[in-house]
C-alpha cells in the first residue's frame, strides 16, 4: 500500500456548496456534479478510497471574490492540517493582481487556479501577461485546459505561454486538454514546464487512451485528480487503479510527482474501508 493524494479538488463553503457544484455541471453539456461541494463529503470519500491528502481550491468568476475566495481556502487547510494544501484564485480583471498574489503568499496557499473557460479570458490573453510575470518561479498555476466548444484553453493558447514563460510551472488539467485530448497530446507533450492531471477523462475516454497519455507524457508529469465534486474520489480511486500500469507509474502518479513538484511531505498511507 502507498499513498494516494488527489491533486484536483474544488471546494466550497457549506452553504453554496450544492448551488456551486450544479452550476458547474451545467458548464459542462449539463453533465450531473456527483458530490455536494463540501469538505466533509470530500473527507468522507477520502477515507473510503484510501486518500491521504488533497489539492484543493475554487475559482473566482468576479475579481472582487479573488480574496475572500483565497482566505476561505486557507481557512480549511488550517482547520484540517495534513489533510489539505490550498492553491488560491486569481483573476486577470483585478486592479491590484500583485497585492492579491501577495495575500495568496501571506495565506500560505501554494499555488494557483486559473480556469479560462469559466472566468472567460483566453490564456495567452494580454490580461493575464501579468499572473504570470508573478507566478513564474514562485506559484505553480493549476490550468483548466482544453474544450471544443471555446478557444479559451486549447493547446493553440497554452503552447506559447509555455514557449515564453520558461520558468512557470504549469498543471495542465484534464491531460492538458479536455475533449481535445489528441490535439493535446500531439502539440504539448515533452513541454519541461508542463505537468497534466487524468481529472475528467474517464467519463468520455477509453483505458487504453488513457494509459497512452499517461504514456505519453511521461508518467513522472502526470498528477492524479479527481475533479470532485464533479466525480467521486471513490469511483476515480477504484478506476485509477484498476488501470493497467506498472507499479512504478502509480506511485509517480498518485503521490511522487505532485510530492516533488509542491514540497507536500510523504504522507502516511490510508488504509482503505
Amino acid at each position: 500500500m502507498y499513498p494516494i493524494i488527489d491533486a484536483h479538488c474544488h471546494i466550497y463553503p457549506e452553504a453554496i456548496a450544492r448551488k456551486a457544484a450544479n452550476a458547474t455541471g451545467r458548464f459542462y453539456d449539463g453533465l450531473p456534479s456527483t458530490c455536494d461541494g463540501t469538505v466533509d463529503t470530500l473527507l468522507r470519500e477520502g477515507e473510503q478510497c484510501g486518500i491521504a491528502h488533497f489539492l484543493v481550491q475554487s475559482v473566482a468568476t468576479k475579481p472582487e471574490q479573488v480574496r475572500s475566495i483565497n482566505e476561505f481556502i486557507a481557512r480549511e487547510v488550517a482547520d484540517h492540517p495534513g489533510k489539505l494544501t490550498g492553491f488560491g484564485t486569481l483573476h486577470p480583471d483585478s486592479p491590484d493582481i500583485e497585492g492579491d498574489v501577495n495575500h495568496l503568499l501571506e495565506l500560505g496557499l501554494k499555488g494557483v487556479k486559473l480556469h479560462p473557460d469559466i472566468q472567460q479570458f483566453k490564456i495567452d490573453d494580454y490580461r493575464c501577461l501579468r499572473i504570470y510575470d508573478l507566478c513564474e518561479g514562485r506559484l505553480p498555476i493549476l490550468m483548466h485546459t482544453g474544450d471544443s466548444r471555446f478557444d479559451y484553453s486549447n493547446p493553440n493558447r497554452l503552447l506559447p505561454v509555455l514557449e515564453i514563460y520558461k520558468n512557470l510551472m504549469v498543471i495542465g488539467a484534464h491531460f492538458g486538454g479536455y475533449s481535445v485530448w489528441d490535439e493535446a497530446e500531439s502539440r504539448l507533450v515533452g513541454l519541461p514546464n508542463l505537468y497534466v492531471d487524468c481529472s475528467s477523462t474517464r467519463f468520455a475516454v477509453s483505458d487504453e487512451k488513457v494509459v497512452e497519455l499517461i504514456r505519453a507524457y511521461g508518467s513522472d508529469r502526470v498528477l492524479f485528480g479527481t475533479d470532485y465534486p464533479m466525480w467521486s474520489p471513490v469511483e476515480e480511486t477504484a478506476w485509477f487503479l484498476g488501470l493497467p500500469l506498472t507499479e512504478e507509474e502509480r506511485r509517480r502518479i498518485l503521490y511522487e510527482n505532485v510530492c516533488s513538484l509542491l514540497s507536500i511531505p510523504v504522507p502516511a498511507p490510508v488504509e482503505r474501508q
